[in-house]
């Protein structure tokens, strides 16, 4: 049964895009309620300690006629809010420690945000885990642009938005930990290991996926890549410190983020995954992606639900055929064979080479392109 399309819209009071949050304490959550206590808790011990409001900007992307803004408001330690010379004296210690701090800074709940886009300003409210995702009208040309964002006395960021053309009509969705990086660590242990311990240059890039999209995104320059992942928020300045440096295409990172739900103890990533594929499907009706995963789990299942529901945006689906020993940290192969999708060609690869070769058969990739430096193979 496909789910019911998500209008796209401000999330609510809530993680996980669930229902708003009750305002009587007593019809909440256990979870929830605890998780409240642990924010107040971080918060007075914050500014106890001279943390100041910080804006992390995101990757947005959008339309002609309007664009998602992502960011997320925390209390920071000053040593991450430097300029000019003194962020650049403190550049490597930055990159080697926000990963934690990342995670371990007190959000900023309904923190009130101004956003400039063109010279226009917006008001708009994080959620109570201090994440701004709002959905603005805009006047945009296609291609990338830089908009502001500031919470109250916070020094104002940039963040990169990207507008994908009305008359785009293909797009990639990547899915990141085992598809594009190789974790090789018990799925139990990953979130813990890459939030608190990894930083990107430990981070072993999958052999031949940015080679792969780079040739897709010569290929179709238009083309938008959207990073669909079930990793936290506080991680997405790492995982785009990773990407860049291994040449990845610039994109939004769709990440979520951690905590209990309205009604559950913990957020479901697979939910996650589901709703935003719906979410892209009903903003750009229009485009055609190609849905990349790995066999570990649950992407083959989510993808071959999207096309069963969706046939008319998917122009091919791609897996990573994880080997056996990152098969076994990953909790197993998916158990459940990919569902009928007529017309939908699936193909699969443990590299970007093997994809590469096979996405040229299926015209998605014109034979002709190929990356600077990178020799014709047989």
């Amino acid at each position: 049964m496909c789910p019911r399309s998500v209008k796209p819209s401000t999330p609510s009071d809530s993680r996980e895009g669930g229902s708003p949050t009750p305002t009587s304490s007593a019809g909440r959550h256990l979870a929830l309620r605890l998780d409240d206590a642990w924010l107040r808790f971080q918060t007075r011990l914050a500014i106890r300690r001279g943390r100041v409001e910080t804006v992390i900007p995101y990757t947005g992307y959008g339309t002609t006629s309007w664009v998602r803004v992502l960011a997320r408001v925390v209390r920071s330690d000053l040593r991450d809010t430097g300029s000019g010379a003194q962020e650049c004296a403190l550049k490597p210690l930055q990159d080697g420690m926000r990963g934690w701090r990342n995670f371990t800074s007190a959000p900023v709940a309904h923190a009130a945000v101004r956003v400039t886009i063109a010279g226009t300003v917006h008001d708009v409210e994080a959620d109570r885990g201090g994440v701004v995702d709002a959905r603005l009208p805009v006047a945009l040309d296609a291609g990338w642009h830089t908009i502001s964002v500031q919470s109250g006395r916070s020094r104002i960021v940039e963040a990169p938005v990207q507008i994908v053309g009305d008359d785009t009509d293909f797009g990639v969705v990547s899915d990141i930990d085992d598809t594009v990086m190789v974790t090789a660590l018990p799925r139990p242990f990953l979130a813990a290991w890459n939030t608190f311990v990894l930083d990107e240059h430990a981070r072993t890039p999958t052999p031949g996926m940015a080679v792969l999209y780079e040739r897709i995104v010569r290929t179709a320059p238009s083309a938008p890549v959207v990073y669909l992942s079930t990793g936290a928020w506080n991680v997405a300045p790492t995982l785009s410190r990773f990407l860049s440096r291994n040449l990845y295409p610039a994109g939004p990172k769709l990440l979520t983020d951690w905590g209990p739900t309205p009604d559950r103890w913990f957020r479901s990533g697979q939910e996650h995954k589901r709703t935003s594929l719906e979410r892209l499907a009903a903003e750009f009706p229009g485009v055609k992606w190609l849905l990349v995963g790995d066999d570990g789990q649950h992407d083959e299942a989510i993808y071959a639900e999207f096309a069963q529901c969706h046939p008319q945006n998917v122009r091919a689906i791609a897996i990573r055929q994880l080997s056996v020993g990152e098969a076994v940290l990953a909790g197993g192969r998916s158990k459940s064979a990919a569902q009928p999708t007529p017309g939908i060609p699936w193909i699969y690869s443990p590299d970007g080479a093997g994809m590469s070769a096979q996405l040229e058969q299926l015209g998605i990739i014109r034979r002709s392109v190929r990356s600077a430096g990178v020799p014709e193979t047989s």
